[in-house]
């Protein structure tokens, strides 16, 4: 896999800064024991029909795959830093919000970025109830989970390009 750059908006990098914050605090939570179901989706279980070995399983495994998720995401805060700073959208005048910014990312950036933004579409779509495309009705919190759908597939697209 090749380098792959994007062009967002400084706005859009900065709201998507606080996404994956908002995430990373929740991945805390969860390791700190706290009981999510939107964490939960993002630890599936092993087993379908056997209850037991399901529970064993997700004992054995939840850190770990957490553990995962929460590097992937800070992968992804680094590399919408810029000059080591973490952009957030309060911080932003109208100047700087629409100023374009390239992240460029490596194979394992790619990946990390991939993995990070599917699994914060999991988290929401869990707290919004969505199991279909078709679920979605005109509430607005819908758009940070198309919007975010929209970032993953242009990034599907840069990668085959």
């Amino acid at each position: 896999m090749t380098r792959v750059r994007m062009t967002v908006s400084a706005l859009e990098a900065a709201h998507l800064t606080d996404i994956v914050l908002q995430f990373t605090d929740l991945l805390a939570e969860a390791i700190d024991g706290v009981d999510d179901p939107g964490v939960a989706r993002l630890v599936p279980d092993g087993y379908r029909d056997a209850a037991e070995d399901a529970a064993e399983f997700r004992r054995l495994t939840q850190d770990d795959l957490l553990d995962r998720r929460r590097d992937d995401a800070a992968l992804v805060l680094a590399t919408l830093q810029r000059d080591g700073q973490t952009r957030r959208p309060q911080d932003l005048d109208r100047a700087d919000a629409e100023a374009e910014v390239i992240v460029e990312l490596d194979a394992g950036a790619v990946a990390a970025w991939l993995r990070t933004l599917t699994a914060v579409r999991l988290v929401i779509a869990t707290r919004l109830g969505i199991t279909t495309e078709e679920e979605q009705d005109d509430d607005p919190r819908f758009g940070v989970y198309n919007w975010l759908g929209f970032r993953l597939e242009g990034l599907l697209q840069a990668i085959e390009d």
